[in-house]
């Protein structure tokens, strides 16, 4: 199965410094991609419609994705593993604070079937919206990446995501000192395919997304921003 995961910061031309707490980034050279840019990355790129919407929902921070998908596994209408498309100027592989040491080396050590236990990650403060995406694949729910960037965005891809020959991403792989002890029980991570999309105009998706997640992530794109969040909204079918 395949999950769209939109952010509305990759609709700025710049990727925007994370805001004070309660605030917006300002306008000022971070300026948002038109209404007709827009819907034709919408359209074209990631092949959505307003006549054949997908199920999907939208929510103000980015974490929320990884709720949502947690009520869709369990309900039954996710199955594990699937593939995401991480349209996004960050990777939310946990660069930054609270960053990726406690996945790897407090959630991959658990059983797998212990570790979806994101109630008690968010009590402890150690899951947020920058690593939300590696909890998904500490997890052992997602197969494949595709980190679809804007030009500008920082480098904030970990190191766990290895290169090819050709220096391209080609898998994540995550690993501790602790979870190797730990092989012979949970087994070895399993490779998730990782491909990372620097230039955004490079992408287009293969085939049509059983769910969408879209997040406001208010505190890295400004207000002005929000009239796109909107127009996503469009090709939604709230579930």
């Amino acid at each position: 199965m395949r999950i769209l995961d939109i952010d509305l910061d990759f609709f700025l031309k710049d990727c925007c410094e994370l805001a004070p707490l309660g605030q917006r980034p300002p306008i000022i050279g971070n300026a948002v991609w038109s209404e007709a840019e827009t819907r034709a990355f919408l359209e074209n790129a990631l092949g959505l419609s307003k006549v054949n919407k997908t199920q999907g929902r939208m929510f103000e921070t980015h974490d929320k994705a990884l709720v949502f998908w947690d009520e869709l596994i369990k309900s039954g209408r996710l199955d594990i593993p699937f593939e995401v498309t991480h349209i996004d100027a960050h990777s939310d592989l946990g660069i930054g604070r609270p960053g990726p040491g406690f996945v790897l080396n407090s959630v991959i050590t658990l059983a797998p079937e212990k570790r979806a236990d994101i109630e008690r990650y968010y009590r402890m403060n150690e899951l947020d919206e920058a690593n939300y995406l590696l909890f998904a694949i500490g997890f052992r729910w997602i197969s494949s990446v595709d980190n679809v960037r804007i030009p500008r965005s920082r480098p904030d891809i970990p190191n766990f995501a290895v290169k090819n020959g050709a220096g391209e991403y080609s898998h994540i792989r995550l690993a501790s000192f602790a979870s190797k002890l730990l092989e012979s029980k949970n087994g070895a991570e399993p490779p998730v395919a990782f491909r990372v999309y620097e230039d955004h105009t490079k992408f287009k998706s293969t085939g049509k997304y059983d769910y969408i997640s879209v997040a406001r992530s208010p505190r890295y794109a400004p207000k002005e921003a929000d009239a796109l969040f909107e127009i996503i909204g469009e090709y939604i079918l709230p579930i």
